[in-house]
C-alpha cells in the first residue's frame, strides 16, 4: 500500500500575500493534487507583533478565490502555531534531555528575527557561538544578572544531504555550514526553526513545496525531526520572483493579492501566474484544476524569475 502522500499551505500572516506567495502556494496545491494528496493550510502565527487575525482570513479567502482548496486546517485553531505551544515545549525538553540545547545571550536582533522564516540576508545562526562554550559558572552568573537568553539547538559535525525535489541533491554540514540556531527566542516564543520541524512531523507531511530561499532550513529541519523521532518530508523548492533584482517580499511593498484583486480575476491571475512558471506559453485565463494535466516540475525554471518587464 503506498504511503499517504500529504502537502500544506503554511503561510505566516504578516500581511496581504504577494504574487511570490501566490505562485508557492499555487505550487504547492498543483503538486500535492497531481499525486491526489491529502493539503493541510497550516497558519504560521507564531509572532504576536507581526501577525494579525485579519491577515489570516484575507490568506484564506484569498486562496478560494484563486480556487485553491484544502482538506483540513485553517480556520481549526489546532492549526494556527499560536495555539501549538504544548507541543513545541515537550520537542524543547526533548531536545533538552539529549543535551542538545542550551542558553544564548547573543544579539537581541537575532532573537526578534528568530520567530519568523529567515529572510535573504538575515543571519539566523552562528557557527562559532561563544555561549555554548559558557562553563557552569559563567552561566550562572549571566542568569544571574537578569538578562533572558535565548535558547539554541547545538547541532552535530554532521553532513546532510537532501535530495530536492526540483534542484536535487543539496548538501550541509550542520556545525561547519548552517551551525547552531535558536529554538526559542528570549521572550519564550517558540522559533520558526523549531515550530515548522514539529507541525511537519505532527501533522504527517510528506512534502513540501516552498520557496527556494528556504532550502537551506532544509537540512537542519531534517535533523530535528529524525533527532525528535520523526521521518523528514520530502523537499521541493521554486525559484523566487524577483522586481528590482530582489526578492519579492510583504516587508518591501511587492503589489499585494488586494491590489491584484483589483485589476485581475482568478483565472486570468493562475494563468499569469502559470506563464510566469513555465506552464504556459502565454498568459492565458485557466483555472487550478484546468492546469493540473499541464502540471510538470521540469517546465519550471531554476533560477529565479525577473518579473521587472511582465505586465502586472
Amino acid at each position: 500500500m503506498d504511503e499517504p502522500y500529504v502537502g500544506r499551505f503554511a503561510p505566516s500572516p504578516s500581511g496581504y500575500m504577494h504574487l511570490g506567495n501566490l505562485l508557492a502556494m499555487l505550487l504547492a496545491w498543483l503538486d500535492c493534487r497531481a499525486h491526489n494528496g491529502r493539503l493541510i493550510f497550516r497558519m504560521e502565527d507564531l509572532d504576536p507583533v507581526r501577525t494579525r487575525p485579519e491577515y489570516a482570513a484575507a490568506l484564506a479567502e484569498d486562496l478560494r478565490w484563486l480556487g485553491l482548496d484544502w482538506d483540513e486546517g485553517y480556520p481549526d485553531p489546532a492549526y494556527c502555531q499560536s495555539n501549538r505551544t504544548a507541543l513545541y515545549e515537550e520537542a524543547f525538553h526533548a531536545l533538552e534531555e539529549k543535551g542538545l540545547v542550551y542558553p544564548c545571550w547573543c544579539s537581541r536582533a537575532q532573537r526578534l528575527a528568530a520567530a519568523n522564516a529567515p529572510h535573504p540576508g538575515e543571519a539566523v545562526h552562528d557557527p562559532g557561538c561563544r555561549c555554548r562554550r559558557y562553563t557552569v559558572q559563567e552561566r550562572a552568573a549571566l542568569m544571574a544578572s537578569g538578562r533572558m537568553p535565548a535558547w539554541k539547538a547545538a547541532v552535530p559535525d554532521e553532513t546532510i544531504t537532501i535530495i530536492d525535489g526540483h534542484y536535487g541533491a543539496y548538501t550541509q554540514n550542520l556545525a561547519r555550514e548552517g551551525g547552531d540556531f535558536i529554538i526559542r527566542r528570549a521572550d519564550g516564543i517558540y522559533a520558526y526553526q523549531l515550530a515548522v520541524s514539529v507541525d511537519d512531523m505532527r501533522m504527517g507531511v510528506t512534502r513540501v513545496v516552498r520557496g527556494r530561499d528556504l532550502l537551506s532550513s532544509a537540512p537542519r529541519q531534517a535533523w530535528l525531526i529524525r533527532t525528535l523521532g520523526g521521518t523528514p518530508p520530502g523537499y521541493c523548492h521554486l525559484p523566487l520572483l524577483t522586481g528590482n533584482r530582489e526578492k519579492l517580499s510583504k516587508r518591501l511593498g511587492s503589489r499585494s493579492t488586494e491590489a491584484l484583486r483589483k485589476e485581475y480575476d482568478p483565472r486570468k491571475l493562475v494563468g499569469t501566474l502559470a506563464f510566469i512558471a513555465g506552464l504556459l506559453p502565454a498568459p492565458e485565463p485557466i483555472s487550478p484544476v484546468e492546469l493540473l494535466p499541464l502540471f510538470d516540475w521540469n517546465n519550471i525554471p531554476t533560477g529565479d524569475i525577473p518579473i521587472d518587464d511582465l505586465d502586472i
